[in-house]
C-alpha cells in the first residue's frame, strides 16, 4: 500500500498546529519508525493515516486514489483504505472486547462476516505466530502487558491488513513486556509486503527499522536510514530525543585523535545494529 500525504495541517481546537504542512510518502513493504518527543505530532500523524482524525487542510492519496483533498473527504475510498490498515495502541487494557483471547482475536473477523472455518484457521495461525496459542481460552485480564500486546497484534494480523501501525505500543509496558513486543515487531518484518509503522520516542526501537523519520513541532526534521538519522546528534537532541549510549560513545570517539578511529567506529556501529 502506498500512502502519500501532502501539506497536511492539523490543530486541536485553537491551539498551535500539531502538524504544519507535513508531506510524507510511504511505500509498501517498508518498516518505518516515526520518532519524536511528546507533542511532536507523531501520534496525531498515525491517527490521520488511519483516518481516525481529519486534517484541516492538505491532501491524502492512498494507492493513487485521493481520499482527502483540503476538507473534502472521499468517505467510501477512505473506508476501503482503512480496512487495509490496523493499529495497536499504547494501553493494552483498552483494546480488549472479548472474554477470552480467541474471542478477542476473532472479533474483527466476525464483524467482517468471515466464514467460521476460516475464522478458526486465522485465529490459530496468528495466535501461534505471536506465541499465544496456549492462552486462547484465557481471560485477557489475567495476561501480562506484553502478552496483551501480542494478542492485540494477533487480532490485527488476523485481519490480514497491508499496514500495521504501532502507536507507542511499548510506552506503558515493563522492560519484559517491551522486549516481548519489540521482538514481535522485528518478526513482522519477515512477513511479505507488510508495511510496519512504529510510532515511538525510543531510539532503540528505531535501530531495526528500514527508514527513520523524526518529527519536531509538527514538521519532519530527519528522514533516512537508521544509521543516517542516528548520526545527527544535534538535531536529535534538539528534537528532545535521548541518544543511545552506543551513539554517544561513537560521537565521543569521533572527537578524539586516536589511531584506527574509523575502524573502531565501524565496529561500534555494527554492535549498535545488533541490539
Amino acid at each position: 500500500m502506498k500512502i502519500e500525504l501532502k501539506d497536511i495541517c492539523f490543530s486541536y481546537e485553537e491551539d498551535l498546529p500539531v502538524l504544519d504542512k507535513l508531506s510524507l510518502s510511504l511505500s509498501g513493504g517498508e518498516m518505518i519508525a516515526i520518532l519524536g518527543h511528546n507533542g511532536s505530532g507523531k501520534s496525531t500523524l498515525s491517527k490521520i493515516i488511519m483516518g481516525l482524525l481529519e486534517p484541516s487542510s492538505g491532501t491524502i492519496t492512498i494507492d493513487d486514489v485521493c481520499v482527502f483533498d483540503n476538507g473534502n473527504l472521499n468517505e467510501k475510498a477512505y473506508d476501503l483504505s482503512r480496512s487495509k490498515m490496523g493499529i495497536i495502541f499504547q494501553n493494552p487494557d483498552n483494546q480488549f472486547v472479548g472474554v477470552t483471547v480467541q474471542d478477542d482475536i476473532a472479533f474483527g473477523l466476525e464483524n467482517r462476516r468471515i466464514a467460521h472455518s476460516e475464522m478458526v484457521e486465522r485465529v490459530n495461525k496468528y495466535s501461534t505466530l505471536v506465541g499465544m496459542n496456549e492462552y486462547l481460552l484465557s481471560n485477557p485480564e489475567n495476561l501480562s502487558g506484553g502478552q496483551k500486546q501480542r494478542v492485540a497484534i494477533a487480532g490485527v494480523l488476523a485481519m490480514e491488513t497491508d499496514v500495521i501501525i504501532f502507536d507507542e505500543a511499548t510506552s506503558m509496558l515493563d522492560p519484559k513486556g517491551t522486549k516481548e513486543t519489540n521482538e514481535m515487531i522485528k518478526k513482522l518484518k519477515e512477513l511479505d509486503n507488510k508495511t510496519i509503522i512504529s510510532i515511538t520516542h525510543n531510539l532503540e526501537e528505531a535501530v531495526y527499522a528500514d527508514r527513520v523519520i523524526v518529527l519536531n513541532n509538527g514538521k519532519i526534521v530527519l528522514d533516512g536510514t537508521p544509521k543516517e538519522v542516528l548520526k545527527e546528534k544535534d538535531i536529535l537532541e534538539a528534537s528532545g530525543l535521548k541518544l543511545l549510549d552506543g551513539i554517544s560513545l561513537i560521537n565521543s570517539i569521533n572527537d578524539l585523535n586516536i589511531n584506527k578511529k574509523d575502524e573502531l567506529i565501524d565496529i561500534l556501529w555494527e554492535l549498535t545494529f545488533k541490539m
